[in-house]
C-alpha cells in the first residue's frame, strides 16, 4: 500500500464493544437504539434517520460509553457468516438520544491522526474483509470479533490532509445517495396517498374529474366487507385476477454467498422497499440451475411476498433493470402477477395496506407445523375490485411515480458502483485524490 504509515488501529483509537440490548427497563434512561442492521446497511448514519431508531432504555454508563458523535465509525462484530462481520458505518452527525447497540463495535479515532471517514473507506477494503474473514473467531453458528482482534486491524494511513480529501470523496457520493433516498421515501409516500384517497376514502376522479364520494357518487352496502363501495365495484378473492402466483427453489448446494456471478437469488433481505435491494448480502446461483429455477424467475413489474417465518407478508416490486436485468427468487418468496396488466399497481398497493399485511401475518402464524403461507392463502384474498377505468387511471399515476422512483434507485445502483471502484485504487495510494479530480475534470 505504498509509502504509506502503517500502524494498529487500537494505537489509534479507542475501541469499545457494546453490550446494549433492546429491552427497555425500568429506571433506566430512554434511548434510541442504532441497531445490528442499521449499521450493516447505511455507509453513513445521519440525523436524518433518528426518527426510524428503534426505542430502548440504557443507563447512565452505557450512554457515556456508545452515544453516537460524529467523526466515529461503528462496525458489525459478529454474524452467522464471515461475510457479514467488520461491516463499517460512519457516523455523520451528533446525537443526543442515539446509542450503538450489541453485536457492534464502535470506534472513536484520535483526531490527530485519524480521520474516521477515512477510517469507514478503509474498512470497506478487501484488505481488511480479508484480515477480518481470516482472524475471525467461531465456526458453523456464529463468527465474532474479539476485542483484541479489532484493536490490531492494520491501518495505512496518509497524512491527515490526504485522509480528509479522500473520507470527503465517499461522503460526497453517499450525500447524493440520500438524497436519492430522501426523494424516494417522498415519492413512495406520495403513492400510498394517492391509494388511500381513490381506494379507502373512494375520492377517486369521476368521469368530470371531480372527487367521486364527496361529489355525491352512489355508494352501496357491501355485504363481505360490511361496508360500502362505489356502485360498479365488486368483491374477488385475489386468485382470479392473477396470472402468475409461484415461488422459487434452492439447488441443493447451489448458492454461495460470496459469489457474484450467475443469477442473483432475492429473498427476505430483498424484500425491504419500492426498488431498494440490499445486494450485499445477495446471495447468487450457478448459471447452470438456470432451468431447474423456471418457476422462480423473475418477470419485469412482478410482485415478490415473503410467504414464511419472521418476514411472512413483506412485500415489494421488481423493476427489470435494478439492480439486475435477471433475477430468481428462493423458495421463501412468491411471485405475482395480474391478468390484466392495468390491475399490477393496485394489487401491490392493496397488498401493502396493514390491513393485508396483518392478514397474511396471521394466516402464515395460523399453521403449526410449518409457519407460512401456501398459494391458497393468497388466492383466498378478498379484493375490492374497482372500475377498469379508475384502475387504468390509477396506473398510469403509479408509473409515472415509479420510473422518477426507479430512475433514482438507478442512480443510486451506480454510485455505489463507483465507490466500489474508488476504494481500492484511493486506499492503497495507486492513484491520488488530486489525480482524480484531474482525470475527472478532463472527461
Amino acid at each position: 500500500m505504498g509509502s504509506m504509515r502503517r500502524v494498529k488501529l487500537g494505537d489509534v483509537a479507542l475501541v469499545e464493544i457494546s453490550g446494549v440490548d433492546k429491552k427497555s427497563n425500568e429506571g433506566e434512561v430512554s434511548v434510541r437504539l442504532c441497531n445490528y442492521t442499521d449499521v450493516y446497511k447505511n455507509w453513513a448514519i445521519t440525523s436524518s434517520m433518528h426518527d426510524s431508531f428503534m426505542g430502548a432504555s440504557a443507563n447512565e454508563r452505557e450512554i457515556a460509553k456508545f452515544s453516537l458523535h460524529r467523526g466515529q465509525v461503528a462496525v458489525t462484530k459478529d454474524s452467522e457468516t464471515r461475510d457479514d462481520i467488520g461491516i463499517p458505518t460512519y457516523i455523520a452527525d451528533n446525537f443526543d438520544d442515539v446509542i450503538l447497540g450489541y453485536h457492534c463495535a464502535l470506534i472513536t479515532p484520535d483526531e490527530t491522526q485519524l480521520n474516521g471517514k477515512y477510517l469507514n473507506a478503509f474498512l470497506h477494503t478487501d484488505f481488511i474483509h480479508k484480515f477480518f474473514s481470516a482472524n475471525a473467531s467461531g465456526s458453523g453458528q456464529r463468527y465474532t470479533l474479539s476485542i483484541e482482534t479489532l484493536n490490531s486491524i492494520p491501518i495505512y494511513l496518509p497524512s491527515l490532509e490526504e485522509q480528509e480529501r479522500i473520507g470527503n470523496i465517499f461522503s460526497s457520493i453517499d450525500r447524493k445517495i440520500e438524497l436519492n433516498r430522501q426523494i424516494n421515501d417522498y415519492l413512495s409516500a406520495m403513492a400510498r396517498q394517492l391509494y388511500d384517497y381513490w381506494f379507502l376514502q373512494f375520492d377517486f376522479p369521476n368521469e368530470k374529474g371531480k372527487p367521486y364520494k364527496t361529489s355525491g357518487g352512489k355508494m352501496v352496502w357491501n355485504e363481505k366487507l360490511k361496508k360500502e363501495i362505489p356502485e360498479g365495484w365488486t368483491v374477488q378473492p385475489l386468485g382470479r385476477l392473477l396470472s402468475k402466483l409461484s415461488s422459487g427453489n434452492r439447488p441443493s448446494g447451489g448458492i454461495n454467498k460470496s459469489l457474484k456471478a450467475g443469477i442473483p437469488s432475492l429473498g427476505a433481505e430483498c424484500i425491504d422497499s419500492l426498488g431498494v435491494y440490499d445486494y450485499k448480502s445477495t446471495p447468487y446461483i450457478p448459471e447452470k440451475y438456470k432451468d431447474y429455477l423456471r418457476n422462480g424467475i423473475i418477470d419485469n413489474n412482478d410482485i415478490l411476498v415473503y410467504k414464511d417465518g419472521a418476514y411472512v407478508g413483506k412485500t415489494t416490486l421488481f423493476r427489470d433493470g435494478f439492480p439486475f436485468s435477471f433475477a430468481a427468487v428462493n423458495e421463501h418468496v412468491f411471485l405475482l402477477h395480474a391478468r390484466d396488466e392495468y390491475m399490477q399497481e393496485y394489487i401491490l398497493y392493496s397488498l401493502l395496506l396493514p390491513t393485508y399485511f396483518e392478514l397474511m401475518q396471521m394466516s402464515g402464524k395460523a399453521k403449526a407445523a410449518q409457519p407460512g403461507l401456501n398459494q391458497e392463502d393468497i388466492r383466498s384474498l378478498s379484493i375490492v375490485v374497482p372500475n377498469k377505468q379508475t384502475l387504468q387511471d390509477f396506473s398510469n399515476e403509479i408509473i409515472t411515480l415509479h420510473k422518477r422512483l426507479f430512475g433514482n434507485s438507478l442512480a443510486s445502483a451506480k454510485l455505489l458502483e463507483l465507490k466500489e471502484e474508488l476504494i481500492p485504487v484511493l486506499m492503497n495510494g495507486q492513484v491520488s485524490v488530486r489525480q482524480l479530480n484531474n482525470h475527472l475534470s478532463h472527461d
